[in-house]
């Protein structure tokens, strides 16, 4: 059976059950167990979608941040590995989305140099997975495809836009770009509504402890609660547009509902070092950055971006999207949930 036919019959086989279901829209988001796909899995259930999620092996990964949520019992979850063509095509021929949202792969610019083969194929493998398996189907699914800031590399001062040409400097920011122009060849060449959000930094408490962000949080924390651990860190003049994910899973939606697909910066607009950051997660602490913090070189990177800086505009002229959130609150935010995790009246974010 050639794979046209297989997925005839895969989706054959699943229109009885999926029109007596009756439901609202579906949504398929690929990552679900990442900060962003539990913030866009809850934010969907809030719209009553049909919430869909994967990752590479569901009965072994714990979904922590679903948990943290409170919505792991409210996701269908399933296998699928981006990797694998026929595991693409299964996915989607169970669960027929209205709306997919690749937000699957390699996530750390750090990691990406320790792992650059695995980061390309993750990422870049993968989402051409998922467009030619979205094309094979015939029906008309809406992909998010999750770009990266990271793409442009240094702008030196120029705030970028959609028009700013690509000039990466690491694996992760190389497969992103491979990435974004596989969506829009996909969307130019077969008419497929496939669009990248451009997203700019955005964290939360969801974090794991690997970024640099959450590291920074968590030890602050430790430190104001009797810790007699220094933060070791790389270069702190490097400067970022930091923004709260929640906010930005709300643009990734936002994307899907336009009459047209088209590609989108999503960012504050504002940059700091991550100097800045330091010290403002050690204020909120009451303490001084300085007697806890200092710069390791071994743990610069091979390249890395001096500044990066956004223009948001068209967010706002084309989805009305504005971030809300500052560096300054995204940060105090973290920390306030990261002194009151252990506290059992404590809400997720």
């Amino acid at each position: 059976m050639g794979i046209v036919q297989f997925v005839e019959c895969m989706v054959l086989g699943m229109t009885v059950s999926v029109d007596n279901a009756a439901v609202s829209k579906r949504a398929l988001i690929c990552g679900v167990s990442g900060q962003d796909g539990a913030y866009l899995a809850r934010l969907l259930l809030e719209k009553g979608y049909e919430v869909y999620g994967t990752s590479r092996d569901a009965q072994m990964n714990s979904f922590s941040s679903l948990s943290r949520l409170g919505i792991k019992d409210r996701v269908h979850l399933e296998s699928m590995s981006l990797t694998d063509f026929r595991s693409v095509l299964q996915a989607l021929a169970k669960t027929q989305p209205d709306e997919v949202y690749n937000l699957a792969g390699q996530s750390s610019v750090g990691l990406s140099f320790q792992q650059p083969v695995e980061t390309l194929e993750s990422i870049a493998t993968g989402t051409l997975n998922l467009l030619e398996a979205i094309r094979f189907t015939g029906r008309p699914i809406r992909l998010y495809n999750a770009g990266s800031g990271e793409c442009f590399g240094d702008t030196k001062g120029v705030a970028a836009t959609r028009d700013t040409p690509f000039r990466p400097r690491s694996p992760y920011a190389a497969a992103k770009a491979a990435a974004f122009w596989e969506a829009t060849n996909y969307r130019e060449g077969y008419g497929l509504y496939a669009c990248s959000g451009i997203l700019f930094n955005h964290e939360s408490p969801l974090r794991p402890e690997r970024f640099v962000t959450r590291k920074i949080v968590s030890a602050a924390c430790r430190i104001a609660g009797g810790s007699k651990e220094k933060l070791r860190l790389g270069n702190i003049e490097v400067q970022r547009d930091w923004g709260w994910a929640p906010e930005y899973v709300e643009a990734m939606w936002m994307m899907l509902q336009q009459k047209e697909p088209q590609d989108f910066v999503i960012a504050t607009g504002e940059s700091h070092s991550l100097r800045d950051f330091i010290e403002c997660a050690f204020g909120a602490v009451d303490l001084d950055w300085q007697q806890h913090v200092f710069v390791d070189e071994t743990l610069f990177r091979p390249s890395d971006i001096e500044f990066s800086n956004a223009d948001p505009s068209e967010a706002l002229k084309g989805l009305s999207w504005r971030a809300q959130f500052r560096m300054s609150d995204v940060v105090r935010a973290m920390v306030n949930v990261e002194r009151e995790q252990s506290n059992p009246t404590h809400r997720p974010m």
